[in-house]
């Protein structure tokens, strides 16, 4: 596997789309035992502090997650080192889901016992389920090594784990793997171009097209430039409409998966196994990074679970298996700082230098809205 040196400006999206609000009233009923409703809590301290909160959370004995592929940023590590850590069950519903499925789940299934009660979604969609009123603010105990500009002031959601994207190969199913958005355009690479989901709904497909408008003369004004592109490619016979998950990796029906780099990382021990050598490059013509957040149901049957999920994503602990996992977690400079980050975890991430760039919300609504406006017409048929 090739690790590639990162040398150009990178963009971090951490402001999206805030459309109308349509929630409404409500939340879960947990509680520490003691009156202190957990629902309503803040953080640690309105439940009595992390002891009291770990015993709530262990009296409701469930948490339920939604869209996390055990592969994807280590989540499948980062689940298993919670429930280890605390005994409690983990119910995690489907882990190839969408930011928009998210959403989704937590209106449909308001009431309900297997309603999400955390979230992990790209950033207009947390802007959404703040918009919305879906999501119920608190501010973990390491709150103040999130930088500012990455986190809801009244923290109903915060950012959590970033990546670039990358162009992730199969080179048991393609000769040569391409470095740039540039080469999709050979004809070598016929029906092998894909994309994690739909732009219009997930994340990393949306910030692959913008990726490619960086790639191809357009700006964080002008994500429309990755359609054009995206439509070149599927003129070309390269396009692939099948989304990425970690079977199509594996099975090689996706041979060029344009994802996260953690996401594609996250897939080269696995095929090693299976005797396949899956190269991941960032484009050398289109460096995009973004990260993840994090939010909770504003409804959310299990709150003390919820919040205790949290407060263990933020942590060293939590935070070091994201590293682990080839991602960037938020609080990475404050642990670098306090010697804390996983030093052999931080080494193996690719060199990043350049300044970064933040789209306003603007921006992001307007890029979110050609989007909407532009893909599926455009790539239908």
């Amino acid at each position: 596997m090739r690790r590639s040196t990162l040398r150009a400006a990178v963009v971090a999206v951490t402001a999206g789309l805030a459309l109308t609000a349509c929630g409404s009233s409500g939340a879960g009923t947990g509680g520490t035992g003691g009156g202190t409703n957990a629902a309503t809590a803040t953080s640690a301290k309105d439940v009595g502090g992390m002891d009291a909160l770990v015993k709530a959370a262990k009296a409701e004995g469930t948490l339920n997650v939604i869209a996390l592929p055990p592969s994807w940023a280590n989540y499948g590590a980062m689940l298993k080192a919670f429930t280890d850590k605390y005994g409690i069950k983990i119910n995690s519903a489907l882990p190839d889901g969408s930011s928009s499925d998210e959403l989704n789940a937590v209106t449909s299934q308001k009431g309900q016992d297997r309603a999400p009660d955390v979230l992990d979604v790209s950033a207009s969609f947390a802007l959404q389920a703040a918009a919305q009123k879906l999501t119920a603010p608190y501010q973990v105990a390491t709150w103040g090594d999130i930088p500012d500009n990455q986190k809801d002031p009244k923290g109903n959601w915060y950012n959590d784990y970033g990546g670039f994207i990358s162009i992730g190969c199969n080179t048991q199913k393609v000769k040569v793997c391409p470095t740039s958005f540039k080469e999709l355009l050979d004809p070598q690479y016929a029906k092998q171009v894909a994309l994690n989901g739909n732009p219009t709904k997930a994340g990393a497909a949306f910030s692959g097209v913008w990726a490619a408008s960086l790639a191809n003369g357009g700006s964080l004004d002008d994500i429309g430039k990755g359609i054009d592109f995206f439509v070149s490619v599927k003129k070309a016979g390269n396009f692939n409409p099948v989304e990425i998950t970690p079977a199509t990796v594996q099975s090689g029906e996706t041979p060029i998966s344009i994802d996260w780099d953690y996401a594609n990382l996250g897939q080269v021990d696995t095929l090693k196994k299976a005797g396949v050598t899956f190269e991941v490059n960032v484009p050398t013509d289109g460096v995009f990074g973004s990260y993840y957040n994090q939010a909770i149901s504003k409804f959310a049957p299990h709150p003390a679970a919820a919040r205790l999920w949290e407060e263990f994503l933020y942590s060293d602990e939590g935070q070091n298996i994201w590293l682990q996992g080839h991602s960037r977690p938020v609080r990475l400079d404050a642990m670098k700082k306090a010697g804390t980050a996983d030093a052999a975890a931080l080494k193996a991430l690719p060199e990043v230098s350049g300044s970064v760039e933040f789209p306003t919300q603007a921006q992001q609504t307007a890029a979110q809205k050609v989007v909407a406006d532009r893909w599926n017409a455009e790539m239908s048929g």
